[in-house]
Parts: structure tokens; sequence; C-alpha cells
């Protein structure tokens, strides 16, 4: 409110400052006009605020001076109620924060969305949670502090998104943009989760942010509020503390731009907030003397009429949709938290080094909760600096006229520091890889005093040393990984990252550690272990060995990554080794957990969602199929999937997945015929529905320009590779003639593919066929299309792989007859031809011609292609005698090791003896058969009379 405030007992404490700042505005504005409204308005929200009967404590988000302040108010009051602005459905996780390691975030997760938009989905909110956080404090007083309870009263997770219409909530970098990208993988811990902190204690009129950063002499606002904000604040009592948090917030909040749904959200979060204490107030009875409510401090100096215990207004909370959160512990790092939240790189772990400064330095005891996982143990109360409570009226005396007028403190020089940090640089650059010395230390210690004084600082921050060392330091080039910046934050800090402990990850992830055991790793650490695994030896890792490969269907890449065997269909290997880093993400593993109880049955909802999804191809379903038969070994999911890959067939209308869908058929009727006594019902319904979707498909897809020669290369091996079961199932060849003469393509690629197709039909002979090839060679104007045409047989080779010879001998005629200025131009567009259209085809080709060429190069000069050999003259004689001449070399074996014809001839009862060489042709001795078995016979004579 910027009107003055009401006159009462105590209500001109801030008169002497209201006096000075009207005596400003009118020097500098040239009269009392907007300045003065501004000016004047944030004393009246620092006064409304101070004034509140239920103290109000303003914070800024991971701030030193924040917790300091925070845990020496809270040994002061020792208050019964905690309120705390943080999403309110998220306090059941947070007595879980003892089992872990700081930082970690508390987060919500939504995979199965109602009542939003389905493309927002997964949606998942994150609070980060560092020790050198107010919040924390604040959190662990109340849960470790007998008879005091903690109130989360900001919105739910659900209302983030309700409010906020995916283009409201953003984080600071979204406002002003000054963040710096991490450097590495731990800034993506979040993943794409929207930030809920506690005090957005940042300017959002660009201006003032400029004007703050060129008179600070500073580069980005992570360095303004450490030096003008953050370092005076740590040695302020608590109202000084309280007033100067206040004024800030009311600042930042007054000349914040128009941004009218950003002020909307800010707003009805106030309204929400003080709604649900006024509640819990009315509801527990608690005296808010004895309450302790917990904010940011742009928050604290809210205007809205909801403000206060005595507030009026009347604020409808909206109910929450009907989407299913799940909620849970994931580990952060400090480069995550700047990451998220616009925060200038390394400015987390300065923070933390300035906590254990303000610590040492103050005395003050910290609350950490009951046995924290990596907390150092507490102080004695016999170290911890003597409690004295505050005057009661103190309060609403005015703390801000002195701090205001306090000239700066001019820090003395801490020479072993600042040359512990110039040692401490060279040595981590030197482990880097820079070629830095002993006289690289000397220099970045001066040229760190020298950068303090130019900006009008005596003692050098963390920031001054950091530009100091990358000046005297860094080169032109980075030798190592990470460069001189990144390895200043790893000094003062590290990019500390936290873990979520066993006893707080939800039942999946724990039945995966549990079920990992067997292996004797430490799965919960960062880094990448190996894991080898003999079945042979030891059987029971076999359960160990499908844990891990359903892992690496789940999650991302490197959490699980098999260096040696593999998993197909109908194969398991017997020894496998691995690469595990479920500890570095960890964060997938605990998402998992929101989506099941086990990894089965994750893998089963993923599965169906693949299979039932709004995009679903005939591809994608089989894939799923082949997952469900490879991980799971479900018959039953298998078979309700291969159900759907046939609904999804007979309504698809392309061919864009014809390559893959071959693929997977042939894969999976390989494995049902050789590991099942029938084919599931499915497959046969999936084999004849799909002959008769490709004849009716083919005619057009030989002549759509936006269907490949891959995609009917793929239709036509399906046709003729599925043919014979088709046949059988009652599928009729007639129709596959029909579409074959019906297509009249025009491409040189799929006119290839068309003469493919007729001679493994029989309406083309493979003489005509070669015929055909040396026509085109012999046409000038078609030469330069040939290696089209090339690349047309090429992928032909997919429905009828016995054309390799007939594509050898084309590519060695073309080689042999083109003169080499016709040969050379085209050779380019033939080999990028058959790379980009048929690389996966090219070994069945060379072995081809591996088996035509000779194998040496002596006697390729008295070489014939087989093609080019004389016909021989008269049929091959079959029968008695041997061929003279040398003619049909292959009946020559029947005479050279006649005992496998006789064991034949003894089974189908024939008796007889071998004739000469030299006699004449035997009589029709194969007739005798039909004497001996003359049933068959009348059969066929019955059959043909029927018909």
């Amino acid at each position: 409110m910027s009107g003055s405030p009401t006159n009462g007992p105590g209500e001109t404490s801030f008169a002497a400052l209201r006096g000075q700042l009207h005596e400003a505005a009118t020097a500098f504005a040239d009269g009392p006009d907007a300045l003065e409204g501004i000016l004047l308005g944030m004393v009246d929200d620092v006064d409304r605020a101070v004034r509140e009967p239920l103290e109000i404590f303003p914070v800024c988000h991971h701030s030193p001076a924040s917790a300091l302040a925070m845990a020496r108010r809270l040994r002061e009051k020792q208050p019964k109620v905690v309120y705390l602005e943080l999403c309110e459905d998220m306090a059941p996780l947070l007595g879980e924060l003892r089992n872990c390691r700081l930082p970690v975030a508390v987060q919500a997760f939504a995979s199965d969305i109602d009542g939003f938009p389905a493309e927002w989905a997964p949606l998942s909110v994150v609070a980060p949670i560092t020790e050198a956080s107010a919040e924390y404090q604040a959190i662990a007083y109340a849960l470790d502090t007998p008879g005091v309870e903690l109130v989360l009263v900001d919105r739910s997770s659900d209302h983030v998104f309700q409010w906020d219409s995916r283009h409201g909530e953003r984080t600071p970098d979204a406002a002003a943009g000054a963040a710096e990208p991490a450097p590495e993988s731990e800034a993506a811990l979040h993943g794409e989760a929207v930030g809920v902190e506690i005090g957005d204690l940042r300017p959002r009129f660009a201006e003032l942010e400029e004007h703050l950063l060129r008179h600070g002499k500073v580069r980005h606002w992570s360095e303004w509020w450490h030096q003008y904000v953050e370092v005076p604040l740590g040695d302020s009592d608590h109202a000084a503390y309280r007033q100067v948090m206040f004024l800030v917030g009311s600042l930042f909040r007054r000349l914040a731009p128009g941004d009218g749904e950003r002020v909307r959200v800010d707003e009805d979060r106030e309204r929400y907030m003080w709604t649900r204490m006024r509640e819990h107030l009315a509801a527990s009875g608690a005296d808010p003397e004895d309450c302790l409510y917990v904010c940011g401090a742009f928050h604290a100096a809210s205007r809205v009429d909801e403000f206060g215990v005595a507030g009026g207004g009347s604020f409808d909370i909206s109910p929450r949709s009907a989407t299913t959160w799940q909620y849970g512990l994931i580990p952060s790092s400090h480069a995550a938290i700047e990451a998220q939240f616009g925060l200038a790189s390394g400015s987390v772990s300065i923070a933390a080094t300035q906590w254990a400064k303000n610590l040492k330095r103050t005395r003050v005891q910290p609350y950490r909760l009951a046995g924290q996982d990596g907390a150092k143990k507490p102080r004695t109360a016999k170290k911890a600096a003597p409690a004295s409570p505050a005057p009661p009226s103190e309060a609403a005396a005015d703390r801000l006229s002195g701090f205001l007028r306090r000239p700066p403190v001019l820090d003395t020089l801490d020479e072993a520091e600042l040359l512990g940090w110039s040692v401490d640089i060279v040595r981590a650059a030197r482990r880097s890889g820079y070629l830095a010395s002993t006289a690289d230390a000397i220099a970045v210690f001066e040229t760190s005093i020298l950068l303090a004084g130019m900006r009008d600082r005596a003692k050098p921050t963390p920031y001054d040393f950091q530009d100091a060392a990358i000046t005297c330091i860094e080169k032109d080039s980075v030798p190592g990984r990470r460069d001189v910046r990144r390895l200043v934050e790893i000094m003062m800090g590290g990019d500390r990252i936290g873990r979520v402990g066993y006893d707080a990850l939800p039942p999946l992830a724990r039945d995966v550690h549990d079920r990992l055991a067997p292996l004797e790793l430490k799965l919960q650490q960062r880094g990448v272990q190996r894991a080898l695994l003999d079945m042979s030896s030891r059987p029971e890792l076999g359960a160990c060995s499908d844990v891990l490969w359903m892992l690496r269907r789940l999650m991302p890449h490197g959490a699980a990554r098999p260096i040696m065997g593999e998993r197909k269909l109908g194969e398991r290997s017997i020894q496998e080794s691995w690469d595990l880093a479920l500890g570095t993400h960890q964060r997938a593993l605990i998402e998992l957990g929101y989506e099941g109880v086990s990894i089965e049955q994750v893998l089963e909802q993923r599965l169906r969602r693949d299979a039932y999804g709004p995009r679903a191809t005939t591809a994608v379903v089989l894939a799923a199929v082949e997952d469900a038969t490879l991980y799971l070994r479900s018959r039953r999911l298998a078979d309700e999937l291969g159900t759907r890959a046939l609904e999804v067939l007979t309504a698809e209308r392309t061919v864009d997945g014809a390559p893959e869908v071959l693929r997977r058929v042939r894969g999976l009727l390989a494995y049902y015929r050789t590991g099942e006594p029938v084919l599931p019902p499915w497959v046969e319904s999936f084999v004849k529905a799909g002959y008769a979707h490709y004849c009716t498909l083919l005619p057009t897809a030989f002549t759509d320009e936006d269907v490949t020669a891959g995609q009917v290369a793929a239709m036509l091996g399906f046709l003729f590779s599925m043919e014979g079961l088709a046949l059988s199932l009652g599928c009729d060849r007639a129709q596959l003639e029909l579409a074959v003469a019906q297509s009249r393509p025009t491409d040189p690629e799929r006119t290839a593919l068309l003469w493919a197709a007729q001679v493994q039909l029989g309406a083309l002979s493979r003489a005509e066929l070669r015929e055909r090839c040396g026509e085109l060679l012999a046409n000038p104007m078609v030469v330069p299309a040939y290696p089209r045409y090339l690349s047309g047989f090429v992928h032909a080779l997919v429905p009828v792989p016995g054309l390799a010879d007939v594509v050898v001998e084309a590519v060695s005629n073309a080689f042999g007859r083109l003169p080499d200025p016709v040969l050379l131009p085209w050779l380019p567009t033939l080999i990028m031809t058959l790379r980009g259209g048929a690389a996966d085809l090219a070994p069945l080709l060379i072995r081809e011609a591996g088996r035509i060429f000779p194998a040496r190069l002596a006697a390729l000069d008295a070489w014939v292609p087989p093609w080019r050999e004389a016909p021989e003259a008269g049929a091959p004689v079959l029968g008695g005698t041997k061929p003279a001449g040398g003619g049909n070399r292959g009946a020559a074996l029947l005479f050279t090791h006649p005992r496998t014809l006789d064991a034949v001839a003894e089974l189908l009862g024939c008796d007889g003896t071998w004739a000469p060489p030299g006699d004449g042709p035997v009589g029709p001795g194969g007739a005798a058969l039909m004497a001996r078995h003359p049933d068959s016979a009348t059969a066929w004579e019955s059959l043909l009379a029927g018909a």
C-alpha cells in the first residue's frame, strides 16, 4: 500500500526515514511526484510487514545470510508453528530428507495427466534444498523439535500448472537471461521440471538490474547480491535483517514491469498462502505470536487484501484436477540449481563456502536433521553463542535509517586466504593440463588485489579471484575437460551432488537394488562400474541379466550399457559384461518408481502406451510385441499387442513402415516356428491381412513419388517371403499377379523392382531380363540413368535374393562395355546411390561376386564369365548314362559317390543296379513306382476327372 499508515501507537517509528526520502525525492525529481510515491510506498510496505502480529521472516533462496539469520531466530523465538512457502502437497516427503545427502530436490511427478493438455506430459515440479538455505533450517528445526508443527502453505503442484497455462511459470533466467550454461551434465539433474523456490529476489526491471550491475562494478546479479546484500547482512541483527529484506522485496516488487500474467500468479500465491494460514490458525487455535511465517522477501512485501491474520477479502481456492501425482526425492546439485533458476555459474558453491565461514565466525549452531547422511556432527551447546531474545518493541524500531547511512565496511585483506586460493588454483590447473607455475600463482594473487581495488573493494571476493585466475592462467585453448572458471568453482566448494538414500527411494528403485545385489556392486555411488555375469557357473545371475536388459530398455543411455552379450529372439548369452551408472542416473530410476512398483509393470505400461497411442504404427506395435517377448516373456501380452498390430495394419493407408514391418515379422515368424508347436492365431491373421493389404497398395506405391524404392522392395519382400504361408491360409495368388500386372512405374529404380517381381512370378525369364539390361547399356540416352536401375536391382534382392548373380552380371557388363569417358562420370553416382539406398545389401553382392570371380589375379586373364559361356548342346541326361564330353558336371557326383542315391532308392523301395558307364540309356525305371503304388495315380485321376 502506497498511502500513509493509519494513526496508532508506535506508528511513527519510520517518520524520520519518510522525511528523509521526501526531501531526497524533492531534490532529485524536482518535486514530490512518482518517485516520492515509490520511495514512501516502500517504507509503508516495510512498516506494514513489521507490524504484522504473525511474524514474517523474509528469505532469499540459497542465501547463507538468510540461513544464518533463520538459525539464529529459531533459537531465540522457539516458535510452535512454522509456516513455510512450499507446495503444500510435498509435506509428507520432508521427513525423508534425513535419509539423503544434500542437495536434493523434493519432486512432484505426474505421467498420466487428467485436466491438462496431453502434450504437457509428463508434469514435474521440483523444490531443491541445500544445507545453506533458510527453508532447510526451518524444516530441520520443526521435524526434530517436539511439539513444533510444520505447515506448508504454498499452492499445490497441481495449481502450479493450473495457474501458469504453460507460459507463465518462468524461472529467473527466462526474465533476465543472464545465466551461463553449466559445462557438465549435472546441470540436467532436474530435467524439464518447473522449479519452485523460496525468495525469487531478482529485479524484474531490466533497466534496474543493468543500473545496479554497472554502478556496482560487477558482471552478474549473483555477484551484486553477494557483495552488497549477502556480506552486509551476515553481521546484522534480526530486526535490521528483516527490514532490509522487506525493503529489497518491496523495491523489486514496485519496479517490476507490467507483466499481467506473472503479477496475477504472484498475487494469487500470496492470497493462497494467507488463506491457508488463517484456516490453520482458526482450526488449531494457535497464537500468532507463537508462529513464524517463512516466505520469500518478494512475497513478504505483499499488498493484497488478504495480507495478515486480520486481512480481508475472500480468495476461493480452485479444486485440484484429476491428475494423479507421485512424490519423491531426486538428487540435485549446485549446477542444476544454478541452471534452473538462472544463477551465475558457481554462485551456489560460493554460497556454501560463505555459509561455512559464517558459522565459524559467528559460532551459531545450525539445525540439522538427526541422522542426516553426509552432515557433520553438530557443535555442542558450550561452543554456541549465547542466545539473547530481542526486546519486544525492537520489531517496530527503525533500523533502516542506520543501515542505509552506514558506510560500507572495508574488510581487511586476508593474505593467507588469498594466497591459499592462488596456490590451489595453480595446482588444479596443472592437474588439468595447463602449463601453470609459481609465477602464475603470484600473478593471480596480485591481479585479484588489483581487480578488487578497481571495483572499490579492499578484500577480493571469490568473483574477483575467479576473474584474475582466468586472466592469468587460461590461454588460447583449454587442454582438459574443464576451463579455469570451472576449476575455481570446484575449488571454492565444488559442484556438490546430492544422493537419495536407500530408505527414501520408491519401492521400484529399492526392488532394483535388491535384485541386483548378487552383483556385489555399490550401485548408489556415482560413476561407471563394471559388472561381469557368468550365467554358466552362477545361474542366479540370470535374474540380474533380465533386470539389466529391462533397465537398458527403460532408462537413459549410459545407465546400463552392455559391453559383451546380446539378447535377441531365441538367443540368450551365457556370459555378459555391463557398464552400470545407476548412481549417476538416480533421478531417472526414481522417476520410474512413479510409474509402477516394479520394472516389469512399468515396461508393460509403456509397451501398451506405445501400442495404443494415437501415433502408433504397425512397426511400432510389432516392436512392442518383440519387446514383450524378449524382456517380459509374456505370451499373453504379446498376443494382445499382436492383435493390436493387426488392427493398426488394416487401418493404415501408407507404406512408410514397410521395411520395419518386414524385418520384425520375419524375426517373429522365425522365433515362433522354432520355439512354438503352432503359430499364434494373430500371426496367421496378420500374414493374411498383410498379404491382401500390400497387394492392394502395390500398384499405387509403384507410381507414388513419396514412396521410396526401399519401401516398395519391402512390400514385395513381405508378399514373396510370406507367400507360402499366406496361400496355405487361403489367400489367392492371382491377387498378387494382378497387382504386379497393374503396376506402371516410370522411375528407373521401381522399374527394375517391377522386372524382378515379374521374374519371381514367372512372367519374365532371366534371359529376357539380361536382354533388357543389355539394351539399357546399348542406349546412350539411358546410360546416365543406369546407376538408378542398378540401385533398383540391388533393392530387388530383398524380395528376390536369387537375382544376386544377375545384379553382379549387370554391374560387370557396365564396367566391361562402357568406355572410360562414359563410365567415369557416372561412377560416383553409382557409388553414392548404392551407399545411400542399399548399404545393408552390399554384403550379399560382395559374397556373390566372390563366388563368381576368380580368387587369384593370375587366373583373371583366362577367366570367362559364366554368363558368356557357350550353352551346352542337348538336354542334360540325369539317367543311368554318364554324359559325354564333360557335360552336366553336377551329375558326375552321382557316379563318383553312388551310395547316396542307393540310400534314397532303398527308402523309396526301388530295386535295381547301376548300369555300366558305357551302356545306352536305361528305360523309364522311375515309372515302376506307379505300378507298385497305384493309389496315388488313381487319386490324381479322380481329382482331374472331377475338375
